[in-house]
This record gives C-alpha cells, sequence and structure tokens, in this order.
C-alpha cells in the first residue's frame, strides 16, 4: 500500500464531496470510504454524513463505512451520530439495516466494534458509539446466528 498515493487521492475527492450535485457529493462518500483511515479522509466522511442538502448523501456515505466494516469506519460513524439529528440519524439506521441485516459475521464485527468504541474515553465517540449499538440491536441478520 502506498500511502503516499493514497492521501494524494483524498483532496481531490474531498473537493467532490463539495460539490453542489448530490450525486458528486454520494460519489465521495462511496470512494472516501476506502480511506476512511486517513484524517483528512474521515473529516470529510462525517460532514458527508451530515449533508445538509440531502440524505441520499448520508445514506449512500452510511452504506459505504458499513461495508468497509473496520475500527476507522465505525468510528467515523459512531462521531457522526453522535451530532447527527433526528433524520440524518434514521438514513444512517437504514442503511445498517440494509448491510448489517444479511450475514451473521458482519453484524457480528459491528457489533463488537460499537462496543469497543462506546467504552473510549473521548465522550462524544462513545455516545455516538452507544446510538450505534442500539441500532445494531435492532438488526437481526436473515441467513442465520453468527
Amino acid at each position: 500500500m502506498d500511502a503516499g498515493l493514497r492521501e494524494a487521492c483524498v483532496p481531490a475527492l474531498a473537493a467532490l464531496a463539495g460539490s453542489e450535485d448530490y450525486a458528486d457529493r454520494a460519489d465521495a462518500g462511496r470512494a472516501l470510504a476506502g480511506f476512511a483511515e486517513l484524517p483528512a479522509a474521515a473529516r470529510t466522511l462525517t460532514a458527508l454524513l451530515a449533508d445538509p442538502r440531502d440524505t441520499y448523501v448520508t445514506l449512500d456515505t452510511a452504506r459505504a463505512l458499513l461495508r468497509r466494516g473496520d475500527r476507522a469506519a465505525t468510528a467515523i460513524l459512531a462521531a457522526a451520530l453522535a451530532d447527527l439529528d433526528v433524520q440524518h440519524e434514521q438514513y444512517v439506521c437504514d442503511a445498517v439495516r440494509e448491510v448489517l441485516g444479511v450475514f451473521p459475521e458482519d453484524h457480528a464485527r459491528a457489533v463488537r466494534l460499537a462496543e469497543e468504541l462506546a467504552r473510549v474515553p473521548d465522550a462524544r465517540l462513545a455516545k455516538g458509539a452507544a446510538v450505534l449499538s442500539g441500532m445494531l440491536d435492532e438488526v437481526t441478520p436473515f441467513l442465520g446466528p453468527a
């Protein structure tokens, strides 16, 4: 993995995230999820989850982060959930149901990560992780138990 090249991609995607077109912003969210471990990407992803102009951007960005399924992506979701309004929170919840309602392994990994993040010293992150845990409690993957 070339860290320099990965970091070089983020500014262009962050610029796309500032587009007036919702489809551009959603594309940026999906692409930036692949760079969630980079601080500049994390800042932009957090902003996209709270997109004030179109909740489709929230939904698609949340889906991409949930599909990534690692600690970096889960921490971004949790941090955003600490501050999201009810409408945006509902779209994240819809993404949780869609992405984590199929395979038990994916759901179990998300539960484990949310529980870990709920115990961190950062109160904002812990608060958002608790919200995410509550969402996950409402999901039962349809392909069976983990």
